[in-house]
């Protein structure tokens, strides 16, 4: 067991730069989800906050519980359950960003919080987990399932149908919808179509989902967007690399991205079933690459297993899921030639996409469906209760040796 992280005077910023591999030997002092899944991680100075979908919470050493609906936190020094925190949020929270002047973003599937109506997404207090009144988003006609925040901008994407279809940029102050943002994702064979994941940088925005095409531009489930200038634009970049279905019950595979911290480059992962092509998979692509049909720098494939999640720190690409399997091209829900064992959870090497030594393992379940990069480690939300060997009920951190 990890007994202790040093912290100091730190707070957290995104990107975050990891300069080795985390331990596999997880901190001893988080917190344990004990029911539900844990589907979304931020932090905001010192205080984790952790979203998704559950009702009870406990301290480290599971002697204090509290009552908590799908949105709690907790101090990333102490492990304290912060107990002025504790909005009563009526539905499954999917997203979180920090916001400015002590406060966070929450997004999901709800229609009130605390008594409140706050339809799909709210900004609140962390001191008092009450919604800010002054910001009034007015989303509505479906979920929010991811967001990002740079400075006055914060981008939602989801399966909402306003003040957008499914993607938007909204002003963090007041969330009132931003013109210069008409960037609309569809899809000639559905009605509803849905961003699943978003990432930003200082000059591009990387999206992928239930989507065929970008303002009538075809982006078969992944595209990237210039938001360098006031008037966002749909760059150039394209790939036809997730254009193939996968199983009938899979036409839509894409789920986490995430960017690297230099901005060169970012890394997909998908589900989809033990099928050819890029189900199951983890990929490289670079930001900046030229061409009609940008191919992945490189594929991991797991052989049969869906991945949910992903985290570039530099060091690594930390992947998430139910897998059983990483370097695994030739599993067809089994080991091929070369796969290497990883339970649920693996690093790969950012610049030769092989799997790394780094294997704590956790038990599978569902999937780990959240990572936080922070500077003082990697933090790992799931729905399962063993991580790195050790009883950590869905939530948990990895720290840095």
């Amino acid at each position: 067991m990890f007994a202790r992280v040093a912290l100091a005077a730190i707070t957290a910023a995104a990107p975050t730069t990891h300069p080795v591999v985390v331990s596999a030997d997880p901190v001893d002092n988080t917190p344990h989800v004990l029911d539900g899944i844990v589907n979304a991680i931020t932090v905001v100075g010192d205080t984790v906050v952790v979203g998704g979908s559950f009702s009870e919470v406990a301290d480290s050493r599971r002697k204090v519980r509290y009552d908590r609906e799908n949105l709690f936190a907790y101090n990333i020094k102490t492990g304290r359950v912060l107990t002025g925190f504790a909005p009563d949020v009526g539905g499954t929270v999917h997203s979180l960003a920090a916001g400015p002047r002590g406060t966070v973003y929450a997004g999901g599937d709800f229609s009130v919080v605390s008594g409140t109506p706050v339809r799909a997404l709210a900004r609140l207090d962390l001191a008092t987990g009450r919604p800010v009144e002054s910001f009034k988003p007015r989303v509505s006609g479906g979920a929010v399932s991811t967001l990002a925040r740079r400075g006055s901008h914060l981008y939602v994407g989801g399966d909402f149908t306003r003040p957008r279809t499914a993607l938007a940029r909204l002003d963090a102050t007041t969330g009132a919808a931003d013109a210069n943002f008409a960037v609309t994702p569809g899809d000639s064979l559905t009605r509803k179509v849905r961003v699943h994941a978003l990432a930003l940088t200082k000059d591009r925005l990387v999206v992928d989902g239930s989507f065929t095409t970008l303002d009538g531009h075809s982006r078969p489930q992944l595209g990237v967007v210039d938001v360098s200038r006031p008037a966002a634009k749909v760059a150039s970049w394209r790939t036809n690399a997730y254009a193939a279905k996968c199983m009938p019950e899979f036409p839509w595979y894409v789920r986490g991205l995430d960017i690297s911290p230099d901005g060169r480059y970012f890394v997909v992962v998908t589900t989809g079933g033990p099928r050819r092509g890029m189900c199951d998979t983890a990929a490289r692509f670079e930001m900046y690459a030229r061409g009609r049909d940008v191919k992945p720098t490189w594929v991991n494939a797991t052989g049969g297993d869906s991945l949910y999640s992903v985290s570039v720190t530099g060091a690594a690409v930390y992947v998430g899921g139910h897998l059983r399997w990483l370097n695994n091209p030739k599993g067809r829900d089994s080991a091929g030639p070369g796969a290497v064992k990883r339970e649920g959870i693996g690093a790969i090497h950012p610049r030769t996409g092989k799997a790394l030594r780094w294997n704590p393992g956790r038990e599978r379940g569902i999937g780990v469906k959240a990572f936080y990069a922070h500077p003082a480690g990697l933090l790992v939300g799931s729905d399962t209760t063993r991580l790195g060997r050790e009883y950590h009920a869905r939530i948990g951190m990895f720290p840095l040796p």
